[in-house]
């Protein structure tokens, strides 16, 4: 069976509810998901996933959350070519650099060898019924990525 790990930073809950989205539709799509905070799991872990997500806020100016930093910092150390991977995550418009940990997460799993399975979501605030059902498609997108 295909497996998913998701990993979320969420100050407000905003972005583990979308977590909590991605992974209900990754499991009505017969794929087995493993969901954890950050601060639960080690990066390598991804390694015994088939589809690995990050679902992160931006905190303040486009910073990466501090509670997510040391899992961003070993996610950079890995090899995770072969593995399918997808970023999303909530932000704020009101800031110039809306959902950059959205972009900062893409670019790390890229250069670590990781194949995008899906365009990246990024929610402005909680997500709305147009953000759930960009997220279902999300998971729907990387589900097939992984069977390919």
């Amino acid at each position: 069976m295909t497996v998913a790990k998701i990993v979320y930073a969420s100050l407000t809950g905003n972005t583990e509810e979308i977590a909590d989205i991605v992974a209900e539709a990754l499991e009505n799509l017969d794929i087995d998901v493993e969901i954890n905070e950050c601060t639960q799991v080690d990066a390598d872990d991804f390694q015994d996933a088939d589809i690995c997500v990050v679902a992160s806020y931006t905190y303040g100016d486009g910073d990466l959350p501090d509670e997510i930093m040391d899992f961003y910092d070993d996610l950079n150390e890995l090899d995770l070519a072969g593995k399918i991977f997808g970023v999303c995550g909530s932000g704020d418009t009101f800031y110039d650099y809306f959902c950059k940990s959205v972009d900062d997460f893409e670019a790390t799993f890229t250069k670590i060898g990781a194949t995008k399975g899906a365009d990246s979501v990024k929610v402005d605030l909680a997500a709305e019924e147009e953000d759930i059902q960009r997220l279902e498609a999300f998971a729907k997108q990387l589900a097939t990525a992984a069977a390919n």
